[in-house]
């Protein structure tokens, strides 16, 4: 498969070589909405993008490329990124597709309303110097040659369009003198010829629309077309042999569910039976979303959680509400149980919680006793559920009014004037739901649709359970928040505190009622899309009690920095930002147009009206006049006065900026054109000149500028009460991290302060290097202690205030000396997986890390003001990366000559 010729290639040049391909498109990525982080995996698939476009030497022509990307990992961004970046290769007609008209409205407003939240652009889009604006048109006979023009449909119009001959058709001809990328979402469905598992109508239609994007991507004689797929559902298992063929020199990427959520990226799924009728298994869901929205209220989070009712068939709301009050159907109609929702919720009271709460669900449990802390009555959660459920807190999408209405509420669900607490719905958001705080889905009925195989006579889950599954999948996306010392807003933080409150806002809740078959049949299909693992295993980490009864332990001292914003008090210039500032931003010729005209005989030679001979010629930036400069900023995000006082902190006004020569004032532009068109530049040339210039000083002094940065004082904090908590981890059952330290004997190691670690392999193979080294440091050190950070703390880089939890700190206290010295040694092993090029950590993403190790011992005080101790010195220290050295011998030497160095030489 092409994307395993790529990770081949990535281990022989190494492994950030698509990520920093990405970076070398930093024009591409700032016209990105900053709202959404560029996440390193969405690096990935750009720089492979871009390799394949300029780089890779089997490019195959018309390109045709698909990314295999988890639901909810940012599939749209890459597109918009792509469509940027090609816009640079000279493409401006573009065809964005997919199946159900919700993705085609959904996407419309990520591509073309800046009004919107989940707009994908910044404001103002500059390429090449040039403003680009995002159209929607119908064709491409009348496309704007400067703009980037969009066809948005499904794919059963767009084949309709080319193969019907009505007023608005479209013509393979038409496409034939244009370049054209086709984007192609959910495009799984494109593999019809290619999947026989398909009903036999279903599959002649749909290899209809297939052989129609073929025949548009083949259009273009030079073979310029491109076809990008993008889906989450890419068959790329050997069950499909047919798609393993087609796509094996076509996808390009592949991040699926499993990777994305152990990377963190999503959300925790946990399924929720209760043997009990369908109306109070409807009630505890509402109670369990109160209880998350309680707990993000009490740590000030903007998160409204959403539980979603889901029916099973679908008819309008009637006037009478069945029996369902009081029983478990089979089968359950939207518009019935909508009514019986709203009786049930009106008829509320503190009689019907408190029947509630003598379920026995653990989560069930913490909501109650959460409410009894708060002060929450039984009476007052009556009050709230009636007040945040009333009918027009509630949506049901099944219904056939006001369906454009319906589908601004489902698209905004987490904006703050979105006050929709619930969703009715059968089948319309199985696909094209983006929806990142629904945490509870009730499923209503009580069947199952599991088949048997022809062959093999197996049982298998059916279709419903597998779009059951899928929508789970959806629902599954991390609702982001930041809070205290977390700080990545977009994973999950709370793996290794499960019984941290906060952990409720980390979980998605299935419903059902008790029904161990289906629960069964269901967990098959999450483990086989990667929603869940297969097995998952609680492991705690604590300390021993032996070493609890050591003074280190009670009296002991950790000293930890911490992170302030940085205000930029130490920048006076732009070449305090970076020495060759101003060479940079100054280095390019910019050329005006030369007003040269031709006019020609229709049956004779041209004949050029020349303006004489272009020369250059450089001009102080500030030439061009306060109003024209001040025009220019303002047209920028990034030059609004108070953005850039955040990186030059000592600057006094917009005006000192602007005129000053040690900022934009003394940066120098140099133009290319006629002697007179220099001697007297129009008013718009040098707005287009000062904007190409002002716009590269804005992007690299904010490349360089960092938000925040890590103090050198590190505070003294008791160690018994940072690693006071117990730390329980939720462990996949089959990761190397779940499985105990082989032939290892944690608790005959004395200088190992905890009862395990449950690490990885170089994390393991750290141990046994200190296990062989424990002899020696026992002659120097009177006391001895190894913890393992499963993330009691923190520590901030230098320079850009990153947050750092290295995996090991090691403390020891010196032999009876005159004068008491402590050492706290911070250790970080690394795999190979993050070795650069060359084989070394420096030019790697965690390179950064190990510079700022490295720095602590000369750069970090400290501070026990807090604590009366004399006749005591403390040393930081922090060491090289750990690594085993397999492939690169010189690691593993170089971290035991310092190890040696400063601790027993």
């Amino acid at each position: 498969m092409l994307y395993e010729e790529f990770d081949g290639y990535k281990k022989f040049v190494g492994v950030d070589v698509f990520k920093d391909k990405a970076e070398e498109f930093g024009a591409v990525l700032k016209n990105l909405n900053p709202e959404f982080l560029v996440r390193d995996y969405q690096k990935e698939a750009l720089g492979r993008f871009f390799y394949y476009f300029g780089d890779y030497p089997q490019r195959v022509a018309p390109t045709h490329l698909m990314f295999n990307m988890a639901t909810g990992s940012g599939k749209t961004l890459i597109m918009a990124a792509a469509i940027l970046f090609l816009y640079k290769q000279g493409y401006r007609d573009f065809v964005f597709f997919t199946r159900l008209d919700n993705i085609i409205r959904k996407t419309k407003d990520n591509f073309l309303n800046p009004l919107s939240k989940k707009y994908l652009f910044v404001p103002k889009i500059i390429i090449n110097g040039r403003a680009v604006q995002i159209k929607e048109v119908d064709n491409f006979e009348a496309a704007s040659s400067r703009d980037i023009n969009i066809i948005f449909s499904t794919t059963a119009l767009l084949h309709q369009r080319f193969n019907s001959a009505k007023e608005n058709a479209l013509t393979y001809e038409d496409f034939g003198g244009k370049k054209v990328v086709l984007i192609a979402d959910e495009a799984h469905n494109l593999s019809v010829e290619t999947n026989a598992k398909l009903g036999k109508n279903e599959m002649l239609d749909r290899a209809n629309w297939e052989n129609t994007v073929m025949r548009i991507l083949s259009a273009n004689p030079k073979k310029e077309n491109m076809l990008l797929e993008f889906t989450a559902t890419a068959r790329l298992e050997n069950d499909y042999p047919e798609i393993l063929e087609k796509y094996k020199n076509k996808a390009i990427f592949r991040y699926d569910l499993k990777q994305y959520r152990l990377d963190g990226f999503s959300k925790d799924v946990r399924t929720l039976q209760v043997n009990a009728v369908l109306m109070e298994r409807v009630l505890i869901a509402a109670v369990i979303s109160q209880y998350r929205l309680k707990v993000a209220q009490k740590h000030r989070l903007a998160i409204k959680p959403v539980v979603m009712f889901k029916a099973n068939r679908v008819t309008s709301a009637v006037d009478k509400p069945t029996e369902i009050l009081d029983a478990n159907p089979q089968i359950v109609v939207s518009g019935e149980f909508k009514a019986a929702f709203h009786k049930l919720i009106s008829g509320l009271d503190a009689a019907m919680l408190a029947r509630l709460a003598k379920i026995q669900d653990a989560t069930l449990q913490k909501a109650f006793q959460f409410f009894n802390e708060q002060k929450i009555s039984l009476e007052n959660l009556a009050r709230e559920l009636k007040v945040d459920f009333a009918p027009e807190k509630c949506l049901s999408v099944d219904e056939g009014k006001d369906d454009d209405q319906k589908q601004l509420l489902l698209n905004s669900l987490e904006d703050r004037g979105n006050e929709i607490r619930a969703v009715f719905a059968t089948e319309k958001l199985n696909e094209g739901w983006d929806v990142l705080n629904l945490f509870d889905i009730v499923r209503l009925y009580n069947t199952r649709s599991e088949h048997a195989s022809r062959t093999d006579k197996i049982r298998k889950p059916g279709k419903t359970t597998v779009q059951e599954a899928q929508l789970i999948g959806r629902g599954a996306r991390y609702c982001p928040f930041a809070v205290g010392e977390y700080t990545d807003r977009y994973r999950r933080k709370f793996d290794g505190a499960a019984q941290d409150e906060l952990r409720i806002l980390e979980q998605l809740y299935y419903h059902s009622m008790h029904n161990p078959d289906y629960i069964s049949e269901l967990t098959k299909v999450l483990v086989r899309e990667g929603i869940v693992a297969a097995n998952s295993v609680r492991r705690e980490i604590k300390i021993k009690d032996e070493f609890k009864k050591k003074d280190f332990w009670k009296t002991g001292l950790i000293f930890l920095n911490s992170r302030k914003v940085n205000l930029g008090e130490d920048i006076w210039s732009l070449n305090d930002i970076k020495n060759d500032f101003k060479d940079r931003a100054q280095s390019d010729v910019y050329v005006l147009p030369t007003r040269e005209a031709v006019e020609q005989d229709i049956f004779g030679k041209a004949s050029v009206i020349a303006q004489g001979k272009a020369v250059i010629r450089e001009f102080e930036i500030r030439e061009f006049g306060d109003y024209v400069i001040r025009a220019v900023l303002d047209g920028f995000a990034a030059g609004k006065f108070e953005k850039i006082k955040r990186v030059f902190g000592n600057l006094e006004s917009l005006e000192d900026f602007i005129i000053r020569e040690k900022y934009l004032g003394g940066v120098k532009v140099k133009i290319k054109g006629m002697p007179p068109q220099l001697d007297n530049m129009a008013q718009a040339e040098k707005i287009y000149a000062a904007g190409l210039i002002a716009d590269k000083v804005l992007m690299i002094a904010n490349a360089v500028h960092r938000e925040y940065s890590g103090t050198k004082n590190f505070k003294a904090h008791l160690i018994r009460k940072v690693f006071e908590k117990d730390k329980v981890l939720q462990l996949d059952a089959d990761s190397p991290r779940a499985q105990n330290m082989r032939d290892f004997d944690f608790g005959s190691r004395d200088w190992m302060a905890q009862n395990e670690i449950w690490g990885t392999s170089e994390e393991e193979a750290f141990l046994r290097f200190m296990d062989g080294a424990a002899g020696k440091l026992k002659e120097k050190y009177a006391d001895i202690a190894l913890l393992r950070n499963e993330q009691f703390f923190k520590i901030y880089d230098f320079s850009g205030g990153e947050p750092f939890y290295p995996d090991f700190v090691l403390f020891l206290k010196e032999k009876q000396t005159k004068r008491e010295i402590a050492y706290q040694v911070f250790v970080e092993p690394k795999g190979d997986q993050f070795l650069d090029a060359d084989k070394t950590f420096e030019q790697s993403k965690e390179g950064w890390k190990q510079k700022f190790l490295l720095e602590i011992e000369k750069t970090a005080k400290t501070d026990f003001d807090m604590f009366k101790i004399e006749n005591k010195d403390f040393c930081l220290i922090g060491l090289p990366f750990f690594n085993e050295g397999q492939m690169n011998n010189q690691l593993r030497e170089n971290f035991e000559k310092s190890f040696n160095d400063e601790l027993l030489n």
